[in-house]
C-alpha cells in the first residue's frame, strides 16, 4: 500500500531523529506545519517532521460529512462505541510511515509519535503497541482511545517510554476529565506521563510549544533553546 500523502520538513542536515505528527479531526498534515518554527528548539538538533493527511471518511457525528478523519466519531462522548476499525487502520497507515523512516536509517529509539486530538489518540494506539522502543510519545488534548485491548497488545519495548501529554482546562471538544482518566489509564499500568495542563480551549499554547520543546530536546539529547514563542491559532 502506498504511503499516507505527507508534508515534510527537514530542520537541518542529517536529522538526529524523526517527528511523525497527525492532525486533528477535518484539518490536514497542514495544519500543524507553522510549529516546526515556533518550537524552540536548539540551532543544532536537525528533526525531520513528518505532517501526514488522514484519509477522507464520513463522520457520523457531522451527519456524515466526508472529511480527513483517523477514524469515525459517532457520538459525543468520544469514548464510548468507539471505530475500532478505522482507530486500527490509521494504526497501520501510522506503521508504515514508521517502516518508511526504518528504510531511510532512522531507528525506531529516533522516532517520536506526536499528534493533536484524533491525531494524538492514534500517536497512543500506535505508540504503545509499536513492537520497537520509540523515542517518544505526543499526545495533546486527547484521550487513550481502545484502553480494553491495551493489557493484552501492549509492547513490552515501550513500556518506558516518555509520555508528553497536554490539555486545555476549558476544552469543549474533549473534556478535560477524559484527558485526565486516560493519563490515570496510564500511569496506572507503569508508563512515564509527563502531564501539562494549560488554561486555554482545543488549541495550542506558548506555554505548551515551549514546554513541548523541552521534552523533544531532551527525548534527543540536546539542550532547549529559551528563545521566545507566540500563540498558535
Amino acid at each position: 500500500m502506498k504511503a499516507l500523502e505527507h508534508v515534510e520538513l527537514v530542520t537541518g542536515a542529517e536529522p538526529r531523529g524523526t517527528v511523525i505528527w497527525m492532525h486533528g479531526l477535518g484539518a490536514d498534515g497542514w495544519d500543524f506545519v507553522p510549529i516546526v518554527r515556533e518550537l524552540p528548539l536548539p540551532s543544532d538538533l536537525a528533526l525531520r517532521f513528518i505532517f501526514p493527511h488522514a484519509p477522507e471518511r464520513a463522520v457520523t457525528i457531522n451527519d456524515g460529512y466526508r472529511m480527513r478523519a483517523w477514524y469515525d466519531i459517532s457520538q459525543s462522548d468520544l469514548a464510548r462505541v468507539p471505530d475500532e476499525k478505522g482507530i486500527r487502520e490509521s494504526q497501520g497507515r501510522v506503521e508504515e510511515l514508521i517502516a518508511r523512516e526504518h528504510g531511510r536509517g532512522m531507528e525506531a529509539s529516533r522516532i517520536v509519535l506526536a499528534g493533536f486530538s484524533q491525531g494524538g489518540a492514534i500517536a497512543l494506539q500506535a505508540g504503545l503497541r509499536h513492537p520497537a522502543r520509540l523515542g517518544a510519545i505526543v499526545a495533546l488534548s486527547t484521550y487513550l482511545p481502545l484502553e480494553d485491548s491495551l493489557d493484552r497488545e501492549a509492547s513490552a519495548a515501550n513500556e518506558s517510554t516518555p509520555i508528553f501529554m497536554a490539555h486545555g482546562t476549558q476544552d469543549p471538544v474533549v473534556p478535560l476529565g477524559l484527558a485526565e482518566r486516560s493519563r490515570e489509564a496510564l500511569r496506572m499500568r507503569g508508563y512515564d506521563v509527563q502531564w501539562h495542563a494549560y488554561p486555554m480551549p482545543h488549541s495550542v499554547s506558548a506555554e505548551e510549544v515551549q514546554d513541548l520543546a523541552s521534552f523533544l530536546a531532551g527525548v534527543f539529547g540536546a539542550a532547549p533553546d529559551k528563545r521566545s514563542s507566540i500563540l498558535l491559532p
